[in-house]
């Protein structure tokens, strides 16, 4: 009998890819394969709900796997699953619709409706030993999915008030993986060969509040360091960790330290800074002013000179003025910030910022969104020409001749290597393409 055929989906941010990830992990260990959407017997749709945009890439992919593969069961999960159940549940050929907190679940609901079919019935070998000693345990490595590097989960929710946000309806109170329970799956991961980490939350920087035992980030990245850091003698770590989204607040001095001072954590911060108009931070809700952000990325910048610092910003916020959008564009034109995410104004119903009035016209939020993303690629570029010559650690993606550096830049390389390899590389070119040589 042939094995079920699965594929998942996936919208969105890092926590919707270390979930998928999840569901990768559960298929292979019941024997199911990998297939294309448009081949697969059951396909999981993992969606995001941050925008208008995102619902809308959600239900037109759900279509076009049900126009393609009718006889495809869809599972749908994620955020917008979440917000509105009844309208995915709606969608053509979606036979379940789960929402974030049964996401653990994913594989026990396809089962029921797998019914009576054989092929999901008894538990597979891997599923029966897989905490024990041997290969059966590692039912997923690096290259699954089209990863090389392993997205993992260790907070989930949000309590944060930010007008415009309706993440904390989808995702629920903030909860944390115990430091323990982090490292014993680093150390599964690791095992698996896994060379790089990235380390996610829905609200990162509150991890180990809401612990038994309260516990910081910095806790958390103390305790990885000490497990994998610090390699001496040139070699490089068994494993590099990058931190994900971050918000200012959360950034702090230790956090700032523990990355300039461990070979295990990638230089790299992304640090959404939405507006720096003290209107706009005030209507928006959010805890900090632009002297602050700007002192904490100078820091950066000062103790960490090769660093990336990104940032998203939302443009077209109701009651935006020219004044306001003004004091944006001077604060990027001189920011050391490398890269930018720009997003205009997307109402969510439910939050606070959709009762708000005075909403500039499309138009005008489209010019100014072009703006920023102008800055945004003459900020890249003025970074990335500040790295040619220098040389870096990067884990090789694809076939090999493509790796990523601490600092997440993508570097063309010759061929000659495998996926998931350690090289150095020192930038020889960075216009058009960022090119590298491998250093031995």
């Amino acid at each position: 009998m042939p094995p079920v055929k699965y594929a998942v989906v996936t919208f969105g941010c890092r926590v919707n890819q270390s979930d998928s990830l999840g569901f990768e992990e559960q298929f292979l260990a019941a024997g199911a394969e990998p297939a294309p959407a448009e081949a697969a017997d059951v396909v999981v749709v993992n969606t995001c709900s941050v925008t208008a945009t995102a619902d809308q890439g959600g239900r037109q992919t759900i279509r076009r796997i049900a126009r393609l593969n009718p006889a495809a069961r869809i599972v749908v999960t994620g955020c917008y699953a979440t917000r509105e159940p009844a309208e995915v549940a709606a969608l053509p050929n979606v036979a379940r619709v789960v929402c974030n907190d049964d996401k653990p679940q994913v594989l026990s609901f396809v089962r029921a409706l797998a019914g009576e079919d054989a092929r999901f019935g008894a538990l597979t070998t891997a599923e029966r030993f897989g905490d024990g000693d041997g290969g059966c345990g590692a039912t997923i490595e690096p290259g699954v999915a089209g990863r090389t590097a392993f997205t993992l989960r260790v907070q989930t929710g949000c309590a944060e008030p930010c007008t415009y946000c309706i993440i904390p309806e989808t995702r629920g109170a903030p909860r944390s993986v115990p430091i323990e329970q982090v490292l014993a799956e680093v150390s599964r991961i690791v095992a698996a060969g896994f060379r790089e980490v990235a380390l996610t939350g829905v609200h990162l920087g509150s991890y180990g509040r809401d612990l038994p035992s309260p516990a910081t980030l910095p806790d958390l990245l103390t305790a990885l360091r000490d497990a994998y850091g610090n390699v001496h003698g040139g070699e490089p770590p068994r494993v590099i960790f990058r931190v994900s989204s971050l918000e200012p607040m959360d950034c702090s001095d230790r956090v700032v330290e523990l990355v300039r001072d461990s070979n295990c954590f990638a230089p790299h911060f992304h640090l959404p800074l939405q507006h720096v108009s003290p209107r706009m931070l005030a209507a928006m809700r959010r805890p900090y002013d632009v002297a602050y952000y700007g002192r904490l990325v100078e820091r950066i910048r000062r103790d960490i000179p090769a660093a990336s610092i990104g940032s998203d910003l939302i443009v077209g916020f109701p009651g935006e003025s020219d004044d306001d959008f003004e004091q944006l564009v001077r604060y990027l034109e001189t920011s050391p910030l490398t890269h930018l995410h720009v997003f205009p104004y997307s109402d969510r119903p439910g939050t606070a910022a959709s009762r708000m009035a005075d909403r500039p016209a499309g138009i005008v939020v489209k010019e100014r969104g072009r703006q920023l993303r102008e800055i945004g690629a003459r900020l890249t570029r003025r970074f990335l020409e500040s790295q040619r010559g220098t040389v870096h650690l990067a884990l090789t993606l694809e076939d090999g001749t493509l790796a990523v550096t601490g600092n997440y830049l993508k570097v063309r390389i010759p061929p000659g290597h495998h996926r998931n390899e350690w090289v150095r590389v020192q930038l020889t070119e960075t216009s058009p393409t960022v090119c590298g040589t491998v250093i031995d």
